[in-house]
């Protein structure tokens, strides 16, 4: 009869180390679904310097939209670098949200401009930056969908009982979503120059 404690503290043991387990992979599942979006933000990243360069010949009365884009888009490379660093953190993910906002809401304002130029508009380097940039946002909106669906595996098993207990002993913290906030800026930045 000795033996029952030892197997039943066994028995807690496993379970502990598989609920363990399960949380190390969802959270290394979510990290991974954020290293997606981070490529495809370092490649939208360095579009936007190409794309200001282009405009800049033709915009030239526009200097503060283009130089608030730059601003923008470094903002947004920081907090990037933040988020990347701790991927799910709560204030790096937001701090990357409100960046990325910012820096959409400025690029719509910017092709809003750059439509009263039909010289730009014909320009066959910004087509082709148009386009790029219109791939880009959808890699990105995809991306962001896989690791939001990995948060939500993450965060569902962390909080469930008994796993939540485990969660809490080994510091498993609430992942943040990547979400954007203002329904207006959920749609990529408008880049039509028909």
């Amino acid at each position: 009869m000795t033996w029952i404690p030892l197997l039943l503290l066994v028995a807690v043991l496993v379970w502990g180390v598989t609920r363990y387990n399960r949380l190390v992979a969802l959270r290394e599942r979510f990290r991974n679904a954020f290293a997606q979006i981070d490529v495809q933000l370092k490649r939208r990243y360095d579009l936007i310097p190409n794309l200001v360069e282009t405009a800049r010949g033709y915009m030239v009365h526009e200097r503060e939209t283009l130089e608030a884009v730059i601003r923008a888009r470094n903002a947004a490379v920081e907090a990037d670098r933040a988020a990347a660093a701790n991927p799910g953190a709560p204030m790096a993910m937001m701090g990357l949200m409100a960046a990325e906002q910012s820096l959409t809401g400025l690029l719509g304002r910017f092709f809003g401009l750059a439509e009263a130029y039909p010289e730009l508009r014909a320009s066959e380097n910004m087509l082709q930056l148009q386009e790029e940039l219109a791939s880009t946002e959808n890699r990105i909106a995809f991306a962001r969908q896989g690791y939001n669906d990995a948060v939500m595996r993450y965060n569902a098993t962390r909080a469930a009982v008994p796993t939540n207990l485990i969660a809490t002993a080994f510091g498993f913290g609430r992942a943040e979503f990547f979400e954007v906030e203002v329904e207006a800026e959920r749609a990529a930045p408008r880049a039509s120059f028909d």
